[in-house]
């Protein structure tokens, strides 16, 4: 297993398997992901064939039309992330969770191989990288999909990995529901939100979510995203980056902002790479 260090900005411990490890994970996830798939819910986004996080965005433009009766009322969001989620997956409940659907025995070691192959003394985490981790991730959380929508009966949720919103009119109900999800969370996977960023915002401020800040009528990129492109076209003039290298990165930047209302920004952008300042 290749293990290496990825600043982006947040620091993260990225393992890649050995190829023929990889090979493996791959031809499990495509035996196991059909049974997983039928049961999650339509909103879960992230890694999934047809979703992702355009799909995201798109549903949370269709759930704020929704809940603020096409923009002319006021409405909430409860913004919420859970802390160091990789990292806290309990490996025996996750492979409970398995275990309930998957009779095979032999796949079922398999999975257990691939689980406690990254064993640690307190049975916790998963390491960013592999296919099988980002496939387990979403059947854990697969967990608080189905609570938040059949137990506590929310419309209007979306979730993205680990990040997820609720939407309502009333912030009343949001404080209610982000206790049961805290609560439930804690007892059921062992896991909590992050404090400093899971909050019950007005939909008036803007939502930070699959990065963009989402307002009411209009979407920007993140500070963060705009702040990483420019550090990249800094480092072309500064002769590190090549031409046809800066071409690429622009090009994969500006297919992703264009989600958001970007066009001045890209054109200033566009300008800083053809027309240096200097």
């Amino acid at each position: 297993m290749q293990t290496f260090i990825l600043r982006d900005p947040k620091t993260r411990k990225i393992s890649k398997s050995d190829f023929r490890d990889r090979i493996v994970h791959h031809a499990l996830c495509n035996i196991i992901e059909p049974i997983f798939d039928k049961t999650f819910i339509y909103d879960s986004c992230a890694n999934r064939k047809g979703k992702g996080s355009l799909f995201a965005l798109k549903r949370f433009d269709f759930f704020k039309r929704k809940v603020t009766y096409n923009l002319s009322k006021e409405a909430y969001c409860f913004k919420a992330d859970i802390k160091h989620y990789f990292k806290e997956i309990n490996q025996n409940i996750l492979l409970e969770i398995i275990e309930r659907k998957i009779n095979c025995k032999e796949t079922t070691q398999l999975i257990i191989n691939i689980v406690w192959g990254q064993k640690n003394f307190d049975n916790k985490g998963m390491p960013l990288g592999n296919l099988t981790s980002q496939f387990f991730a979403n059947i854990y959380l697969n967990e608080l999909d189905k609570f938040v929508k059949h137990k506590l009966r929310a419309k209007y949720y979306i979730r993205y990995v680990d990040d997820f919103v609720l939407l309502h009119k009333f912030k009343e109900q949001l404080v209610k529901w982000k206790n049961d999800i805290e609560f439930f969370l804690k007892e059921k996977l062992n896991l909590e939100l992050h404090k400093d960023k899971s909050k019950i915002i007005s939909l008036l401020k803007g939502v930070d979510f699959v990065g963009f800040r989402n307002f009411y009528h209009f979407r920007l990129l993140r500070k963060r995203n705009v702040r990483c492109i420019n550090k990249k076209i800094d480092s072309f003039h500064e002769g590190k980056i090549s031409p046809e290298k800066i071409f690429e990165i622009f090009q994969g930047w500006s297919a992703y902002a264009k989600w958001g209302d970007s066009y001045k920004l890209k054109k200033k952008l566009a300008n800083k790479i053809f027309f240096s300042e200097t």
